[in-house]
């Protein structure tokens, strides 16, 4: 991903509020399809990571991208960046 649209995509998601809540089930088939709904309808979303170590975090993290085929924008503390372009979104315009 661009350098440029990382930055654009960050700015975006500032003022978002976290869609999404991680707690100590931890990453759990419910909250990957959770996560897979919120992508498909908001593209950009922010991901709330409790009661995790940081690597556990970042762990977390890469793992939800990678199932969800998504881009991890950013991790800060507790709060994940994800964004997954919507394609039907695209063939739409």
């Amino acid at each position: 991903m661009k350098t440029s649209l990382k930055q654009a995509l960050k700015a975006q998601a500032h003022h978002l509020k976290p869609i999404i809540l991680l707690g100590a089930k931890g990453l759990t088939e419910a909250v990957i399809n959770e996560t897979d709904i919120a992508l498909s309808v908001h593209e950009l979303i922010k991901v709330k990571i409790n009661g995790a170590e940081k690597s556990d975090r970042q762990c977390i993290a890469d793992t939800l991208c990678t199932t969800l085929h998504a881009d991890l924008i950013q991790l800060i503390g507790h709060t994940a960046i994800i964004y997954r372009e919507n394609k039907d979104e695209i063939s739409r315009k």
